[in-house]
C-alpha cells in the first residue's frame, strides 16, 4: 500500500471534499498528525496524547486494469487528553479507454476509541477519486471513520472484536467484487451501518457516568459516477 498522495488534475469532474471535525474542551492540548499510531503516554504531569493515520491508495492503468484495496483498522487509545486521527482513501485510474477501461477502488474503515471527559479530539476523514485521461473508467474512494468516546476507560471485548473481524472479511470480499457502482456503494454503507451497531452494542455495557458514551460515524465517498 502506498502512503503518498497523487496530485489531482484540475480537469477532473469530481472536486475534493473533506470532512474535518474538531471537538474542543478547556485545558486540553492539541495532537499533531503522524504516519502511524502512537500510544498515549502515562506520565504524571504530562499531557497524554495519541495520534494515528490510516491511508489506502489504489492505482489502475493499462498495465494493471483493476486494483482494489481496503483497510480496516482499530485504534484503542484509552484515557487521553488529546487525540489526532486521520483516515484517508485515494483511488486513481489513468490512461485507459471506454473499450479498455480501468477499475480502481480504495476503501478505508478506521475505528478509534478514546476515553476521558475533557478530551481534545482532532479527527480528519478524506476521500479522493481521480480519472486521469481515463474514459469510461470506474474509480471509487471511500473513507469511513468511527469514533467511540467514553467518559471512563473502555476496551472492545473478544465478542465485539470477533464481530468486527467478520465485517472486515466481508469488506475484503466486497472490495474485490465486480459489483456495479450503485450496488457496491449500498453494500459498503450497509457494512458501515453494521460496524456502528456493533460499537453501540459495545458501549452499552461501558461504565455509566453523567457523560454518556457516543459513537460517531464520519463517511465520505468520492467518484464513480457520483455520490
Amino acid at each position: 500500500m502506498s502512503s503518498h498522495r497523487k496530485a489531482r488534475s484540475g480537469k477532473h469532474p469530481f472536486t475534493r471534499r473533506a470532512l474535518r471535525t474538531v471537538l474542543l474542551a478547556a485545558g486540553a492540548a492539541s495532537a499533531a498528525g503522524a504516519a502511524a499510531a502512537v500510544p498515549a503516554q502515562a506520565v504524571t504531569g504530562v499531557t497524554h496524547a495519541a495520534v494515528a493515520s490510516d491511508h489506502v491508495f489504489s492505482h489502475a492503468d493499462r498495465a494493471h486494469h483493476t486494483e482494489a484495496r481496503d483497510s480496516f483498522t482499530v485504534r484503542q487509545f484509552g484515557t487521553v487528553d488529546a487525540v489526532g486521527v486521520r483516515n484517508q482513501a485515494n483511488a486513481v485510474s489513468a490512461g485507459c479507454s471506454a473499450d479498455d477501461h480501468c477499475r480502481s477502488v480504495a476503501l478505508s474503515f478506521q475505528i478509534v476509541t478514546v476515553a476521558g471527559e475533557h478530551t481534545h479530539l482532532d479527527a480528519a476523514n478524506y476521500s479522493d477519486a481521480a480519472d486521469k485521461g481515463c474514459t469510461g473508467c470506474q474509480t471509487l474512494a471511500g473513507a469511513y471513520q468511527f469514533v467511540v468516546s467514553t467518559p471512563t476507560p473502555f476496551g472492545l471485548d473478544a465478542d465485539t472484536r470477533g464481530r468486527l473481524d467478520d465485517i472486515h472479511r466481508r469488506l475484503d470480499a466486497l472490495t474485490r467484487s465486480t459489483l456495479p457502482a450503485a450496488e457496491l456503494k449500498t453494500q459498503v454503507d450497509g457494512l458501515a451501518g453494521e460496524v456502528t451497531a456493533v460499537l453501540r452494542d459495545a458501549v452499552a455495557h461501558a461504565p455509566r457516568t453523567e457523560a454518556q458514551p457516543t459513537v460517531t460515524l464520519h463517511r465520505h465517498l468520492d467518484g464513480w459516477p457520483g455520490h
